[in-house]
C-alpha cells in the first residue's frame, strides 16, 4: 500500500518511516468494541500508520481492541506504548507509579501479549519527573540507569523495536541517550511552550517530538487551544476549526513533531487528519507564535495524566 497518502506528510521515530498525523488510542475503550474496530480501521484506510496506546489503558481493553481490528499486522504498522504506570481498577483513579525495572518488564510482556505481537516497534519509558500526573514517591523512585538498563535488555531480546521517554525535564532526556532514544512525549501545545528547549534539542538530534495534551486539556483551569481568540480567529479566516489551526500549527512549527490526537469519533479523527492540509500563511504563523506559551499547571492532578487524549 505504498500510494497510501501519508496524513501530516511523512515523519520519522528513528528508522521507522510513519505519517505525521497519527492515532492516540487512549480513549478507544469508550463505546462498543464494533465503533473501535470501524474507527482504526478507517484510520488506516486514511494512512494513518502511527497508533499510540500503553497496557495500562482500561486494563488492556485498548490493546485488545487494536489487536480484533488491525492484527496480523501490517509490515508499516508503527505501534508505540509505553510503560512506567499500571491500571489498577479497584481505586478511584485507576492507575499507579510502577517504575521498576521489573515493572517496566512486565508492563512490556503484558502489552506483547494483549496486542498479540512478537515485537512493539517503540515503547516509552513514561517517567513521573513533571506534573501534570503522577510522581513517583517511596521505592517508585528509581534510577534512570536502572530503567534505561532494563529497556535495553528489552530491546536486546527483540521484545521492543527502540526506545523512547516520556514526561521529562531536557537533562534527563540527555542523560537518557546514549541509550538510543528515538523520541519523546511530554506535554506540549500552542498555550504549553515550556519544553520549548527540549523541542529544539529533539529538532537538532533528529528525535520524534510527539506532543500530548496538542490542544491542552478538558479539565478546569487548564487551557484550551481551541478557546483562544487568535486560533479562532485564524480558523474563521481559513475556514476551517480551531482544533485544526491548532494541530495545524503544531505541524508547522518543528518538522519532527507528529500528532497522537485521541477521539472516539470517526468524524472527528478525519477533522484531525485534515489539519495537515491546512497552510498557514506567514503572517499567521507570526500571529500564533505570538500568543503566549505560559503552559499547563504542574499540578499533581491523576485526572489530567490520564486525558492524554483531545
Amino acid at each position: 500500500m505504498t500510494d497510501t497518502p501519508h496524513p501530516g506528510g511523512i515523519g520519522r521515530i528513528g528508522d521507522l518511516t510513519v505519517s505525521r498525523s497519527g492515532y492516540g488510542a487512549m480513549q478507544l475503550d469508550g463505546g462498543s468494541v464494533d465503533d473501535a474496530v470501524t474507527l482504526l480501521r478507517r484510520a488506516v484506510e486514511l494512512g494513518v500508520n502511527h497508533i499510540d496506546t500503553a497496557p495500562f489503558y482500561a486494563g488492556g481493553e485498548v490493546d485488545r481492541r487494536i489487536r480484533t481490528a488491525l492484527a496480523p499486522y501490517r509490515d508499516d504498522l508503527v505501534i508505540v506504548s509505553k510503560v512506567g504506570a499500571v491500571h489498577t481498577p479497584a481505586a478511584a483513579i485507576p492507575l499507579a507509579a510502577a517504575q521498576k525495572p521489573a515493572e517496566l518488564r512486565a508492563g512490556v510482556e503484558l502489552d506483547l501479549a494483549e496486542l498479540g505481537a512478537e515485537q512493539i516497534p517503540v515503547v516509552n519509558l513514561r517517567r513521573l519527573d513533571l506534573g501534570p500526573g503522577l510522581r513517583a514517591d517511596g521505592d517508585q523512585i528509581v534510577d534512570l540507569d536502572d530503567q534505561l538498563a532494563e529497556m535495553i535488555a528489552l530491546r536486546d531480546e527483540g521484545k521492543i523495536g527502540a526506545i523512547g521517554i516520556s514526561n521529562v525535564e531536557l537533562g534527563t532526556l540527555k542523560r537518557a541517550l546514549p541509550a538510543g532514544i528515538v523520541c519523546v512525549q511530554n506535554a506540549y501545545s500552542l498555550l504549553d511552550r515550556r519544553r520549548e528547549d527540549m523541542l529544539e534539542f529533539c529538532v537538532d538530534n533528529e528525535i520524534a517530538w510527539v506532543p500530548f495534551f496538542p490542544l491542552g486539556s478538558s479539565f478546569p483551569g487548564f487551557p484550551k487551544v481551541a478557546n483562544n481568540p487568535v486560533v479562532r480567529r485564524i480558523a474563521g479566516d481559513l475556514g476551517a476549526t480551531p482544533a485544526q489551526i491548532g494541530l495545524g500549527w503544531l505541524l508547522a512549527h518543528a518538522p519532527n513533531t507528529l500528532l497522537i490526537a485521541g477521539t472516539r469519533s470517526i468524524a472527528h479523527m478525519e477533522e484531525n487528519l485534515r489539519a495537515g492540509d491546512i497552510t498557514l500563511s506567514a503572517d499567521m504563523l507570526a500571529d500564533l507564535d505570538a500568543v503566549p506559551g505560559a503552559g499547563l499547571s504542574d499540578s499533581d492532578g491523576v485526572e489530567a495524566f490520564l486525558d492524554e487524549g483531545r
